[in-house]
């Protein structure tokens, strides 16, 4: 484990700044999914966490794609999982800044904004945690003023900016009456009613010029019970691996998989783990899973990523459910 550390430390350091290469680091090789990779070549980007500067308790993170331009800013609570508190600031491979975003106990919290790729502003909001986020101002890619002080005509793009995917009225910073969107990749299409922000109707139609009505744009699949159930589900069927066990090995194991439209759990990945056969037991009881409950999204049912963080401690395994 410390040659396989020393040999990503290395590779790493030339994507790095003299100063922070002095400091104590974690590097990690990164899949755009979240999932870790051994080797730089496998990755779609690299993480560096390095100890907090000096009066700090915060880690600092910094993220970079593979033509070793910065991807990510951010300072953390935490060294893994991430935790981000204070100003994150993300960027586009060309090295213009596509967000900035206030981030408080991992949530985004206040003031938001959003950079077209040429670098010229596209969106300002107000993120609420646990809420939908205000909109403030919006413009064009001409600069065109779209919605003003809160009120204005809202228009949503996809990543790359090419295709509207919502449009509608903003009032007060909130959604209201008629709005309409869609997807290129998918075919689908809808149309919503809102009231202040809340969601009062809505009717898609797929690529099969199927229709379904709904009044949630997504809905998370859920274990049958409910995240009760699948704690205790979980609790009752993992059994702490005795090499582990005896060797005093402790920690959390991250594990991603995917629920199908049939409710089925399927394409399980490790996406941090203190010790193999810890992550052998969790992804064995996982699998185990009866069917679930699949997630909705403008109501047809799709294929949902889950993360389910495990605790392995001495005393026995704690189940955390996200």
């Amino acid at each position: 484990m410390k040659l396989k550390f020393l040999i990503a430390a290395v590779c790493c350091l030339f994507y790095i700044t003299q100063s922070v290469a002095q400091k104590k680091q974690n590097v990690y090789f990164l899949k755009n999914s979240g999932s870790k990779v051994d080797k730089v070549d496998d990755a779609d980007f690299i993480r560096v966490v390095s100890e907090p500067d000096s009066g700090s308790i915060l880690y600092n993170v910094a993220e970079y794609y593979k033509n070793k331009t910065l991807k990510l800013s951010e300072k953390s609570s935490q060294v893994d999982p991430q935790v981000f508190e204070g100003l994150c600031v993300t960027y586009y491979p060309t090295g213009k800044k596509q967000e900035v975003v206030n981030y408080k106990g991992g949530n985004r919290d206040g003031d938001a904004y959003q950079y077209y790729r040429n670098g010229k502003i596209y969106l300002h909001k107000k993120c609420i945690p646990g809420k939908e986020a205000l909109i403030i101002d919006c413009v064009d890619s001409t600069g065109k003023a779209l919605v003003t002080d809160s009120n204005g005509y809202y228009l949503g793009f996809d990543q790359d900016f090419k295709h509207v995917t919502e449009e509608g009225i903003i009032k007060n910073g909130l959604k209201n009456g008629k709005w309409k969107g869609g997807f290129e990749e998918t075919k689908l299409t809808f149309t919503e009613d809102y009231v202040d922000g809340n969601l009062i109707a809505g009717i898609s139609v797929d690529e099969n010029n199927v229709t379904n009505n709904y009044t949630k744009r997504e809905i998370q699949p859920q274990f049958p019970g409910g995240l009760a159930a699948f704690g205790k589900f979980l609790g009752d069927n993992i059994r702490y691996p005795n090499t582990a066990r005896q060797n005093g090995i402790q920690g959390r194991v991250v594990v991603k998989f995917v629920v199908e439209r049939n409710g089925k759990t399927t394409d399980f990945v490790i996406s941090s783990s203190p010790r193999e056969d810890l992550s052998e037991e969790a992804i064995r009881v996982l699998k185990m899973s009866p069917t679930w409950v699949p997630g909705v999204q403008y109501g047809r049912e799709v294929r949902v990523s889950y993360t389910v963080p495990v605790n392995f401690a001495l005393q026995g395994p704690r189940i955390i459910v996200r």
